[in-house]
């Protein structure tokens, strides 16, 4: 028998993850860089951009710029293509980016629900098509990967647009693996439970809903960003090749307790 740790490499494939300078994003690209991937860092603050692909880079891996607001689509499909011209397509694609709008039906303006929607399910929903494409074009394998949430599939009070928006995440990390399995181009998710990211720092600041998040989860603790990266190394690589249409809950179990 020969190792199969092999078929976790991802020697030689190409990385585009959206809203990776920092949080998950960050942490995931890391992990796909550590594991042979040259990853393509996006987001919209060039600063931030550059410096998550300097530390990159200083690890000794292979890192480029891709700086773009994803919500810009006519923009972002021009330099998509420019990307691929300059670098091929990517074979994993990564949606990464999202916002959070703590706030109850009643609280919430319809500007604001729009502007929420767009950004968390729209943009993502074309930029997988738009992905999904390509690699289909190209003629080669692919891995389309989609950040949704336990809100993917439980909600509560006063949180209301963001669990809709990540049920229809859902909805469309199906719809691509029926769509596109054919090509060999699989659509996977992974829905995070609570992770110390710096868009949770306010609420495990707060001194009534901090420890009740804490109690609610069999492990006691948070998340830390890199305990995210075995589940997308794990979808992202020829070890997963035969898991499409799946959502991939990483939680502490904190979904599973009542």
């Amino acid at each position: 028998m020969t190792s199969f740790l092999p078929n976790f490499s991802l020697t030689g494939q190409l990385a585009l993850i959206t809203g990776s300078s920092q949080g998950l994003g960050l942490a995931i690209a890391q992990a796909y860089a550590a594991s042979g991937a040259t990853v393509l860092i996006n987001g919209r603050n060039q600063t931030m951009v550059e410096t998550a692909v300097q530390r990159i880079r200083n690890a000794g891996y292979a890192a480029y710029a891709f700086v773009q607001d994803i919500n810009d689509l006519e923009s972002y499909t021009h330099n998509h293509n420019i990307l691929c011209k300059e670098h091929g397509v990517p074979s994993i694609h990564v949606n990464c980016v999202g916002q959070r709008l703590r706030k109850g039906f009643a609280e919430c303006s319809p500007t604001e629900i729009i502007e929420h929607i767009q950004t968390n399910l729209t943009t993502t929903v074309q930029l997988s098509r738009l992905a999904a494409m390509a690699m289909q074009q190209s003629q080669k394998f692919g891995r389309i990967i989609s950040l949704s949430s336990i809100a993917g599939r439980i909600a509560r009070p006063g949180d209301s647009i963001y669990p809709i928006a990540k049920q229809g995440i859902e909805g469309m990390v199906r719809a691509l693996a029926v769509e596109f399995g054919a090509y060999g181009i699989t659509s996977n998710g992974i829905a995070p439970g609570t992770f110390a990211t710096e868009s949770n720092q306010t609420l495990a600041a707060d001194p009534i809903k901090g420890p009740q998040v804490l109690g609610r989860n069999p492990m006691q603790r948070w998340a830390q960003p890199h305990e995210i990266a075995g589940a997308a190394v794990f979808l992202a690589s020829p070890a997963a090749s035969y898991v499409n249409g799946h959502v991939m809950v990483v939680d502490g179990g904190f979904s599973i307790t009542f």
